[in-house]
């Protein structure tokens, strides 16, 4: 079994999912705030059996999403991490960075910061070439975040993302890299 590294930057503490983070990460998930750009909010279920494929994801791949906490005063706000792209997207194969929030710590910088720290993780510990973020044209606040990464629109790349129906305000994509 392989154990999720443990990385901090100045304010946050990124670790393994602990059984305490699952009701807060699903207060999370149901939030239609932090869910806007995202099909739906998810249930208790449907969020701990994402809990389940983190898990299941850093025993088999030794990658995937960590639990990210303040240093201040331990509180769970949300992850960051690195998770391998859909087989039904045209970056398939490839590694994105993402993060997902509580709506509370939006503004501050957090998810800037702990998804630098995994990118770091990501080219100097696994050794990737790329890593991509990809999200709805419509989520200006991701846009941001992927531009203060320091990562490249790749305006080829773009795609209508096929688990959403056409015409749905969400199917249109936008792509960005960042190369080690």
């Amino acid at each position: 079994m392989t154990s999720v590294p443990v990385l901090r930057t100045d304010r946050l503490l990124l670790r393994g999912f602990t059984p305490d983070d699952r009701a807060p990460f699903a207060a999370l998930n149901a939030d239609p705030r932090v869910m806007e750009h995202l099909p739906a909010p998810l249930s208790r279920q449907q969020s701990d059996a994402f809990v389940e494929r983190i898990e299941a994801g850093w025993r088999s791949r030794g990658l995937g999403l960590w639990a990210v906490e303040r240093l201040d005063d331990g509180v769970f706000v949300g992850y960051v991490g690195l998770w391998p792209v859909r087989l039904d997207l045209p970056v398939r194969g490839s590694v994105e960075v993402g993060w997902r929030l509580a709506a509370s710590q939006w503004g501050q910088g957090l998810a800037t910061e702990g998804a630098r720290q995994a990118l770091r993780f990501g080219f100097d510990v696994r050794g990737l070439d790329e890593v991509v973020s990809f999200t709805s044209v419509v989520n200006l606040r991701s846009q941001r975040v992927m531009q203060r990464l320091g990562m490249t629109r790749d305006a080829s790349g773009d795609f209508d993302h096929p688990a959403l129906p056409v015409g749905h305000r969400l199917r249109p994509h936008v792509l960005y890299r960042a190369s080690a």
